[in-house]
């Protein structure tokens, strides 16, 4: 991981000083690095000792970088792990500019790693992340979408970059097919479990902790799946209630809405799913031989779920 930063660092050259201000801003700012780290136990588990590891781990940290940009214009969001986001602190028109400049940096690397099948799979991951993000832009304040529908703008907003990065981690390192599907599931589901824990953490984290405001997502109007719950669970009284915060983006309903989820389970509840997801990760990986990587896989699983940040 410290040659992955190493990297970051020195990818973030560029001649033009605002470029490189805002790269830094929100580079610099932390984050768990889990999507890198996915591409080199993934490598590594499967006997790849090489460093081409490190330039698309970096590689996936930029595409993630890009999206946080991005989310934080459209989600008119002012604060992001701990402190001000990119568009809080520099305007949201230089945000979407250096958002851009982090994609086409992250593919200059893909072409300089020399891969086909990777670039592939980061194109398409790519793709339906964008796809993702206008599905979940459609759904704003949608307080009839289903489970099935949530799951789905899950699945491409935010676990298709832990699939490719599980992915490209088996192909580098010369997986047979089934040891690059496993890898890849495992990607897919692990994703999944981390975006249900971020749901949970709206109405319940530690702002010190989560480094956001709790309830941002209810002004947002967005219907994560303990809001679905509650109206698919909930009494009369309770549905309406959730869905009137959904439609009206109700900050102001945020303790009742939170008395109806308590009410429900509805935080228990979405626990549960992304402890089945965390668990079907870490059964797809079970024909994997035993190793350092292998064990922290499952515990980077475990901590999907567990963690309060």
């Amino acid at each position: 991981m410290r040659s992955v930063d190493a990297l970051i660092e020195s990818r973030l050259n560029s001649d033009v000083a605002l470029v490189r201000r805002i790269s830094e801003y929100i580079i610099g700012g932390g984050g768990k690095r889990l999507r890198p780290a996915l591409v080199l136990l993934a490598a590594g588990c499967l006997g790849y000792r090489g460093v081409t590891h490190h330039e698309l781990a970096a590689v996936i940290e930029f595409i993630h970088t890009a999206t946080l940009l991005h989310d934080d214009i459209v989600d008119v969001s002012e604060m992001r792990r701990g402190r001000k986001t990119a568009n809080s602190q520099f305007g949201n028109a230089p945000s979407v500019l250096v958002g851009d400049f982090l994609y086409s940096r992250a593919f200059q690397m893909m072409v300089s790693a020399g891969n086909m099948r990777v670039m592939a799979v980061l194109a398409d991951a790519t793709n339906a992340i964008a796809e993702g993000e206008v599905l979940q832009l459609l759904n704003t304040r949608n307080a009839s979408i289903s489970e099935a529908e949530y799951f789905g703008v899950v699945q491409r907003k935010t676990a298709k970059l832990f699939e490719a990065a599980g992915q490209i981690g088996a192909i580098i390192a010369g997986a047979d097919p089934e040891d690059e599907k496993c890898l890849a599931q495992y990607g897919l589901h692990l994703g999944t479990a981390f975006q249900l824990i971020d749901d949970v953490l709206d109405y319940s984290g530690d702002t010190s902790e989560t480094g956001k405001n709790l309830g941002d997502d209810l002004s947002e109007g967005k219907p994560t799946l303990p809001l679905i719950r509650v109206i698919q669970n909930g009494s009369r009284e309770q549905a309406a209630l959730v869905r009137h915060a959904i439609e009206n983006g109700g900050k102001e309903d945020f303790q009742p809405v939170m008395e109806a989820i308590r009410a429900t389970d509805a935080l228990e509840y979405t626990r549960e799913m992304a402890r089945a997801e965390s668990a079907l990760a870490c059964k797809g990986i079970e024909r994997l031989r035993n190793s350092p990587y292998r064990e922290s896989l499952l515990a980077l699983a475990q901590f999907a779920v567990d963690r309060s940040h």
